[in-house]
């Protein structure tokens, strides 16, 4: 058995580059750092450091122990964090991941309630775009964006939540803006506003949609983010099409008009790990999100 208390001074070591740094992060002598890492190299049977000038660095091995010990300790700190919760009377912590368009307009009100139900909870959010590959890396409750009926791993269910069309946003004075709806292809000759620089899932679902339509839309611009875009629309720029979550609150000079035939549409669905799913925290942050997503 490796002694944690061990890992803990040799990932120092690593990380300040000698035995004397290490010693005077930690509050030990040197000579007592010594020791500590001479008995795990007799522990392991490894040599985890070489001389390097006047300090140490980690040989092979010493890279892979470190990288483990990160690992390791990181989940022993979360132990740690869940004992000081219990003693002080908090129920525990809930991790919950969402995409950017849903934060101001979904979080505020998913917060409350659980804050409201479960006062002692720790609540731990994440603005995240994509599903972790490591299942250890995942939030309790992810919210994203998804093709019906997509597999979110073992260990975790998808709950369907909203489908959001696709609206238009065009500047207040553009000949489309007192329309109710207007067809896709009538903007296949406007100036087009870029919203998602990162060519997700979002845009290559829009750029689909328009090529059903029989053109490729030419952005003018290119924007990071939907509040950017908007911003580029108020300014007569162009126009942008989001979907309507994105379009929940916008500048002034602007307007919306749902896009028809064809509509694109996405998915939001809310992932949540099996094992917290019979929770009380996590039954609420999902009945929050049902009921906001119904709204």
């Amino acid at each position: 058995m490796l002694d944690v208390h061990r890992l803990r001074v040799f990932r120092s070591v690593v990380a300040s580059g000698s035995v004397q740094a290490a010693a005077a992060n930690l509050g030990y002598t040197p000579s007592a750092v010594s020791q500590h890492l001479s008995a795990l190299q007799r522990e392991t049977g490894l040599t985890l450091l070489a001389r390097a000038g006047r300090g140490l660095r980690p040989t092979a091995a010493g890279h892979a122990l470190a990288a483990e010990a990160d690992r390791v300790l990181a989940r022993l700190g979360a132990a740690e964090s869940l004992i000081a919760d219990l003693r002080t009377g908090r129920t525990g912590a809930l991790s919950i991941a969402y995409f950017a368009s849903v934060g101001a307009a979904w979080m505020p009100h998913v917060v409350r309630c659980v804050l409201a139900d479960h006062p002692g909870v720790r609540l731990d959010l994440e603005l995240r775009e994509h599903i972790p590959d490591s299942a250890e890396e995942r939030a309790d409750l992810q919210v994203v964006v998804a093709r019906q009926g997509f597999d979110p791993g073992p260990g975790f269910t998808a709950h369907h939540l909203l489908d959001d069309p696709y609206v238009a946003v065009l500047p207040a004075g553009h000949r489309l803006a007192g329309r109710a709806e207007t067809d896709l292809a009538d903007l296949a000759e406007e100036r087009w506003v870029d919203n998602d620089f990162a060519r997700g899932w979002c845009r290559a679902n829009l750029i689909e949609a328009c090529t059903a339509a029989g053109f490729s839309p030419a952005f003018r611009v290119e924007a990071h983010d939907y509040p950017t875009a908007l911003a580029f629309v108020a300014a007569g720029i162009g126009l942008t099409v989001l979907p309507a979550l994105g379009a929940a609150h916008l500048p002034d000079g602007v307007t919306r008009v749902r896009v028809v035939r064809p509509t694109p549409v996405r998915s939001i669905h809310v992932v949540v790990h099996d094992a917290v799913e019979h929770t009380p925290a996590v039954r609420t942050a999902l009945a929050a999100l049902r009921a906001t997503a119904a709204r």
